[in-house]
């Protein structure tokens, strides 16, 4: 009963946040109008800017910032105990994350939709912009081959998963043209295609799971180029190319608009399981896992500040701040729509990081189970004790999944008790998370092997969604970096396509610690640090946006320099502490770690010199280029 109660005053404080808190940013800080025009109504071209229903956007925009990171972070974070994972998630996502998502789109809505980026050469200085580009290239570039392995991880690890994720496409692409060029309504098409991706989910689960590992005789993953995860990370990167180059409305809107009927209709029944589990003495969040782990590894960094850059997507995300102004803001129809789509979002991430917490401490203390058997043939097989016969539950099952401490005897038969934090892998965390909500689904009589291709597919969707979502962005950030050095190949859509995806695959392909296609594993440890850095420069940006509009910024100021220091703090600590990236020879972290630190001091130094400037002193848009282009950045046709 208590879990039930812990998610359902969650639940309310979001939604007490979103009609006061919120409002009172689109009112008195932002003063949304929806008379004032927007960019995709004034830069139309129907293949970027294109302005699009609320509901629609706020899928896409939904769909986009949460993939697998309000997952990933919180079923590590875990390990810290549950309530700081938990108060870091409600109370970051309400005064940091979606303040942090709501003005960067308004900024961008108000500044022709450029990106951050972009729009700190005009807030800050030009040489501004540049670092913000640089920074948020090297970014991306993390995320293109983190969310591909994970993705191709999923493939591999839940074949019963692929079926569905693929029947997607197709459907999206026909509800596209029936919306854009037959005038038809979406959300009865959108309604049909998850029910039709649901009756995917079923043959992949007991007819036609797509095992590419044992079709072909390749491994998972290993030392041989031919694995199972290289070949699914090359498929999606073909994908990512079509995808980012197509007008949104075709693949992009209606897609996302599909994924959000499933990521409510998965979050309706993921808390009817709770609440069934819960009132039925099935989970119990209290006894399944520790309120404050007693005790962490000695090779575990402290929860301080890592709590704050583990758990990035669910609390705050710098790769918000990029979708916010790098793809939202070109289709928001009116102002009006901007605290729905960049505030309501972000409150609803919070709310699926909440269900992730609990999944990943009472669903996983609901017992744990094991795979059995090969093709459409397998089934799962409760884990048992050995000295009782009963199955794993409650804590024995957490810390089966996240035990911090393991007994090693060496050769002279002297015991000692090692660290185990390096064993938390993108899989095992993704895996906690599908099967303790596996648990929770059982508990309505769905099959277990049903559950667990509900979950799968939920996570796969997300992340190709927003891993071509990240495509798109690192075309727009070519495309400006391209612009600011006049190289006009660059310009080109389909080039900056393309070069976004040969960096982002050659660190995904490379081999890795499990081989090659583990590549984006290398720069894993980078990312949480990065991303949550690119949040406070976006911070500073919206800070420098109010400051010359001459409206109050105290409210954003505590959370940009927090946004600066724990990142910046726990980059110093990998990168210096006695078992850090420069005592173990890292040399490539540590020089991709000392980059990002100079660029974040000079971007910081940028805005202290013109701080006094800045209050009063906007800068008005240029005029735009006889096309109907912003004469200043990019256009989605330029050099088409």
């Amino acid at each position: 009963m208590s879990t039930l109660i812990i998610a359902v005053l969650s639940f309310v404080g979001f939604i007490a946040a979103y009609h006061t808190y919120g409002k009172w940013l689109a009112r008195k800080i932002f003063g949304l109008d929806p008379e004032q025009k927007v960019p995709s109504q004034e830069l139309r071209d129907d293949v970027d800017y294109v302005p699009t229903k609320k509901e629609v956007i706020f899928g896409h925009h939904f769909t986009s910032i949460a993939g697998t990171g309000p997952i990933v972070g919180p079923a590590i974070a875990v390990f810290w105990g549950w309530l700081p994972a938990l108060l870091w998630v409600v109370l970051g996502s309400i005064f940091i994350g979606a303040v942090h998502d709501f003005g960067a789109l308004v900024v961008s809505l108000r500044n022709r939709g450029q990106t951050v980026g972009d729009i700190a050469g005009r807030m800050i200085t030009p040489r501004a912009k540049l670092l913000f580009l640089i920074i948020l290239f090297m970014a991306l570039a993390v995320v293109l081959a983190i969310f591909g392995l994970v993705i191709a991880i999923i493939f591999a690890l839940y074949p019963e998963s692929v079926l569905s994720v693929w029947i997607e496409i197709p459907l999206a692409v026909g509800i596209g043209i029936w919306i854009y060029r037959r005038g038809g309504n979406i959300l009865i098409p959108s309604i049909v295609a998850l029910g039709i991706m649901y009756l995917g989910m079923g043959v992949g689960a007991y007819l036609f799971p797509i095992d590419l590992s044992a079709w072909l005789g390749i491994p998972l993953l290993g030392q041989t180029f031919m694995n199972a995860v290289v070949i699914w990370t090359l498929i999606l990167f073909v994908y990512c190319f079509i995808a980012s180059v197509l007008p949104v409305w075709t693949l992009l809107q209606p897609r996302d608009f599909i994924n959000s009927h499933e990521l409510v209709l998965a979050l309706v029944l993921l808390v009817l399981g709770l609440a069934v589990a819960g009132l039925t003495g099935g989970a119990d969040l209290f006894s399944s896992a520790p309120v404050v782990a007693p005790d962490i590894p000695p090779d575990a960094p402290p929860i301080w500040p890592f709590l704050f850059i583990t758990i990035a997507c669910g609390a705050i995300s710098g790769f918000h701040c990029m979708v916010s102004s790098g793809t939202s803001s070109k289709q928001v129809a009116s102002e009006k729509d901007a605290q729905y789509v960049g505030y309501g979002a972000m409150l609803l991430e919070g709310s699926l990081a909440v269900i992730v917490i609990i999944a990943c401490c009472a669903g996983i203390g609901m017992g744990l189970f094991q795979r059995s058997g090969t093709g459409a043939n397998y089934s799962f097989q409760p884990v048992l004790n050995a000295e009782t016969g009963q199955q794993v539950r409650h804590q024995e099952a957490w810390r089966s999944r996240y035990a911090t401490t393991r007994t090693v005897t060496n050769a002279n038969g002297e015991t000692t008790v090692e660290g185990t934090w390096h064993s938390h892998t993108l899989a095992q965390k993704v895996g906690a998370f599908i099967d303790g909500s596996a648990n929770f689904l059982s508990s309505l009589g769905i099959p277990l092997k049903m559950s667990i291709a509900i979950m799968a597919v939920l996570v796969a969707s997300f992340a190709a969604t927003t891993l071509d979502t990240a495509t798109r962005l690192q075309r727009y950030v070519i495309q400006e970096l391209a612009q600011t050095a006049k190289i006009k190949p660059l310009t080109n859509r389909y080039v900056a396509t393309a070069l976004a995806l040969a960096v982002g695959g050659a660190v995904a392909l490379m081999p890795g610690p499990k081989g090659p296609g583990s590549g984006g594993l290398i720069l894993w440890p980078l990312f949480g640090a990065v991303n949550q850095l690119l949040a406070g420069l976006a911070f500073m940006v919206i800070v420098f946006y109010l400051l010359r509009r001459n409206r109050p910024i105290w409210f954003a100021v505590l959370p940009m320099v927090a946004m600066l220091v724990m990142p910046a703090w726990a980059m110093l600590w990998q990168m210096f502490n006695p078992n850090g990236w420069w005592a173990n020879g890292k040399y490539l972290l540590f020089g991709f770690g000392l980059a990002v630190e100079a660029l974040q001091v000079w971007m910081i130094t940028e805005g202290l010199l013109i701080w006094k400037k800045a209050r009063g002193n906007y800068p008005e848009l240029p005029p735009l280029d006889v096309a109907g282009a912003p004469a200043y950045a990019h256009s989605a046709q330029e050099g088409d």
